[in-house]
């Protein structure tokens, strides 16, 4: 019996170490930064192919290059240009991407993503003609950039990891379908997408949801990683609105990844998304903190190679719909 309590005891004290040491290395404050710049109103709400989304394109290029990120298949910057007709209009867009080279298993990727875009500016209400996009999706990016500081920092990392701030999700995944026809999709182990990580979710506090958890075993090993911390990962509550193909983790699902997406939001009551009041006030920074470090904790296993995801499959009619939808969009 005191084997057993000594050995719980030291399990628990590997635990508190573990959690204690993220803590140390993510920090409220800087998340805050982070958050209130992106979100800021000198940003003009962030959409695709306007002054604004420039100036946090710069910003996190900035971030990447202080981290000490190189870029993505030998570029002079952290940009992965192209051009894209969107309702008639010829756009030059571009995700950034910063790269954190692995050890042992270098030729192996796991993405850490984010879209950086929002609406911009458009009809105010109560004289605010801003959307800023705090929480859809600052909050996200600053997860990122996070993560990068510290995946830096840690040097686990035997996979190489990608950080991506997307563009023109909200045009209709644009950026992240982009980036998926430049990558070998065989090579991305997982994908971590983060999306609306500002509000305290149904579950409560010190939670997060994970969507498409049944196509993979992506979400099990993060609750595995995550037992015993006071943090806990639940399977997306909202299926009727089909979220696991409505963020940037769907372009690389599509291809086969284990790509899924963690938010906190209470979507079914949210009055702010998309809306001019999805500013930085509205947030809890200290919610975005915690999940930040649940995120770093729970997908630690895939980023040192210990753990490998199952694939993603697609039914018949999902593989159809994605081909019709392509064929559209040519």
């Amino acid at each position: 019996m005191n084997k057993l309590k000594n050995t719980a005891m030291a399990v628990a004290t590997l635990l508190l170490v573990s959690c204690t040491a993220t803590s140390q290395k993510i920090k409220e404050k800087t998340v805050k930064k982070h958050l209130y710049t992106l979100a800021s109103d000198d940003m003009e709400g962030r959409r695709a192919g306007t002054p604004g989304i420039e100036k946090a394109a710069q910003y996190i290029e900035g971030e990447f290059e202080k981290v000490g990120l190189t870029t993505f298949n030998g570029a002079d910057d952290f940009r992965q240009r192209f051009k894209k007709t969107i309702k008639g209009n010829d756009l030059d867009l571009f995700n950034v991407i910063g790269v954190l080279e692995g050890k042992s298993k270098k030729d192996e990727y796991v993405v850490i993503s984010a879209h950086y875009d929002h609406l911009g500016i458009g009809k105010a209400v109560d004289g605010d003609s801003i959307y800023n996009g705090a929480n859809d999706d600052a909050s996200g990016v600053a997860a990122v950039l996070a993560l990068a500081d510290y995946f830096k920092k840690k040097d686990i990392n035997e996979r190489s990891i990608l950080f991506v701030a997307f563009t023109a999700e909200e045009m209709g995944l644009v950026g992240s379908n982009y980036f998926g026809t430049t990558v070998d999709a065989d090579k991305i182990v997982a994908g971590i997408n983060i999306e609306m990580i500002g509000k305290t979710p149904s579950f409560g506090p010190n939670t997060a949801w994970l969507t498409g958890f049944e196509r993979s075993d992506f979400g099990k090993i993060v609750q595995k990683n995550l037992e015993g911390t006071g943090y806990v990962l639940h399977p997306d509550p909202y299926v009727k609105f089909n979220l696991f193909f409505r963020s940037d983790n769907a372009s690389l699902a599509r291809l086969g990844v284990p790509a899924h997406t963690f938010s906190t939001s209470p979507i079914d009551t949210d009055k702010d998304y998309h809306q001019a009041s999805d500013n930085p006030e509205t947030l809890d920074v200290g919610v975005i903190t915690e999940t930040i470090k649940a995120i770093a904790v729970g997908t630690t296993s895939m980023i040192d190679g210990t753990d490998t995801p199952t694939r993603v499959q697609l039914t018949d009619e999902e593989m159809n719909r994605r081909k019709k939808k392509k064929k559209k969009s040519e």
